[in-house]
């Protein structure tokens, strides 16, 4: 079915296919779509007499643009047109299709794992028991604050569902849910020479209906987050315990008492690690393939080189170590996955800094009329979506120009030899920080301080190092506020209720919090961090 939504365009499209014979009317709620008629006519007959009549030269008044994903890049997008509809500038027609039923991507929580209610790989990779673990103060958006959505200061490092009520209350309050087809999933994107236009098929999940639409652009924001890296290991098939990707894990309370082994050396294994000592795991291991974290792990935690081999619950080290395991948790990363995009479209990238073949880091090079968001290995994550969202709005509304095939590539090479000569933790951070700044530059989305941002960044590291159990409960100052983050009323070691709730209210001191911190108003944690220069940097672990 070819759905038409009501536009100059698609007035223009629709009477010439009733006209023509080749559809015939459909309804779908307020959309106009349309069949193919007589003999099973096919969505191809479709698409080539709709390719015939645009080769005509027949003129389309409005773009349309199709965002794929209404997670937080998804959501930035929404939000920056919108804030140009506010400015009093004309945008396009907009439709952002989301899998789930709801927005947020990553941030929402879906107890499934697996696959969903309509058999979709579940996206979302959330645990129950996740607190932030980086600083809220480096991904704060420029133009909505903390301090803007929650009346008062709060802790660095939120637990998820708070962070999720954050992104969440900056778009419900413009509106832009308007423009979001929930529990609709994309099937195939195709580019037409012809018409110089894609034509993005979808299902509706609830309904099980197939629509096939038109439109100028398309952006992909689905993320690169949700399809797990699952390497073989020789034996694993024969451990008897628990064994599951990280994308896969929803808490670790069923840990308490068990032997952990985490293969991977990054974040995801670095906090499901420290998750897993929280929650009272005998013991934690972690396998790293190419460098430790190097963290100053507490008794109970310990880093070895990669797995050689399994024999049933016993892990073999690369270094003659073998170790007897209850659960394994695969933090092996994951992979660019674009089903809906043919191989020609489809960014094919490992996961860094700065992917070949996006000019700007969103734009595609091989169709310049395809962007993503989010497609980069993060240290910045909300500010830098809205940096390329606002770039991406303004490429198609035209106020900011494309240079040709020649000087995109040049631009390409030059970010990618920056990004081999990265040697550390603070010129990485650094990197995305002066990427962040290029972008802002072209638009009106607000400058903010970039480089005390990196000092935050790079202060966060040094914490981690110092205590990776205690880190988060430290205080930053915003950057757009001022404001110095609160104290949050319990140490993270010891909190077990993650809801909004409890960490937004203000409970009565325990007589165990009394025991262990003494007579004070507050909890004695970290002292207030100083933005200060450190002596040596570790390398990032991927």
């Amino acid at each position: 079915m070819l759905d038409l939504k009501s536009s100059p365009r698609a007035a223009t499209v629709a009477g010439f296919l009733l006209s023509s014979g080749v559809a015939t009317p459909f309804a779908t709620g307020s959309a106009n779509a349309f069949h193919g008629a007589g003999c099973g006519t096919s969505s191809a007959r479709v698409v080539a007499v709709v390719a015939e009549k645009v080769g005509t030269g027949e003129e389309y008044l409005q773009k349309r643009i199709a965002i794929i994903g209404a997670g937080p890049s998804g959501m930035a997008q929404l939000r920056a047109f919108e804030s140009a509809k506010r400015a009093g500038r004309e945008i396009p027609e907009i439709v952002c299709f989301e899998k789930q039923g709801d927005w947020g991507g990553q941030w929402n929580y879906d107890w499934r794992t697996g696959i969903d209610q309509y058999g979709e790989p579940v996206h979302s990779s959330m645990y129950r028991n996740l607190w932030s673990n980086g600083p809220k103060e480096a991904l704060e958006f420029a133009e909505y604050t903390f301090d803007e959505h929650f009346g008062k200061p709060i802790s660095s490092y939120p637990p998820r569902e708070v962070l999720w009520e954050y992104i969440n209350g900056r778009v419900e309050k413009t509106g832009v849910r308007d423009y979001v087809r929930f529990s609709t999933a994309v099937r195939w994107v195709q580019y037409n020479e012809s018409t110089g236009t894609f034509f993005v098929t979808v299902e509706d999940l609830v309904n099980k209906v197939t629509e096939t639409s038109e439109f100028d652009h398309v952006i992909v924001g689905s993320g690169h987050f949700s399809v797990p890296n699952v390497p073989h290991f020789e034996g694993i098939e024969t451990f008897p315990g628990s064994l599951r990707h990280a994308h896969d894990f929803r808490g670790a309370e069923s840990l308490a008492g068990t032997d952990v082994l985490l293969i991977g050396a990054s974040y995801s294994a670095e906090d499901i690690g420290v998750q897993a000592y929280k929650m009272g795991a005998r013991s934690v291991t972690f396998s790293y393939r190419t460098q430790p974290m190097g963290l100053d792990w507490p008794e109970g935690m310990e880093e070895l080189p990669l797995i050689d081999r399994f024999e049933g619950s016993v892990a073999h080290f690369s270094n003659g170590v073998s170790r007897r395991f209850d659960a394994v948790v695969l933090c092996t990363g994951y992979l660019h996955h674009y089903p809906f995009l043919p191989t020609e479209l489809a960014l094919d990238s490992p996961n860094c800094l700065y992917p070949d073949t996006l000019y700007r880091g969103v734009v595609s090079e091989k169709n310049n009329k395809l962007f993503y968001l989010g497609a980069q290995d993060q240290w910045f994550t909300f500010n830098m979506f809205d940096a390329q969202a606002w770039f991406v709005r303004d490429v198609i509304l035209g106020e900011v120009s494309l240079p040709d095939a020649a000087a995109q590539r040049d631009s390409i090479d030059s970010w990618l030899a920056r990004q081999d000569a990265l040697s550390t933790t603070r010129e990485q951070i650094q990197f995305q920080a002066d990427y962040i700044r290029d972008l802002i530059g072209a638009t009106d989305y607000p400058m903010f301080d970039l480089d005390t941002v990196v000092e935050i960044f790079v202060q966060w590291t040094q914490d981690k190092q110092a205590n990776v159990l205690t880190y988060r409960d430290g205080r930053h100052r915003s950057v757009i506020t001022g404001t110095m983050a609160a104290r949050h009323h319990t140490p993270w070691l010891r909190e077990l209720d993650d809801c909004s709730e409890r960490y937004l209210s203000k409970p009565e001191r325990s007589e165990l919090s009394t025991m262990v911190d003494g007579p004070h108003t507050e909890p004695v944690t970290m002292p207030v961090r100083v933005t200060r220069p450190i002596a040596s940097e570790q390398a990032k672990a991927i």
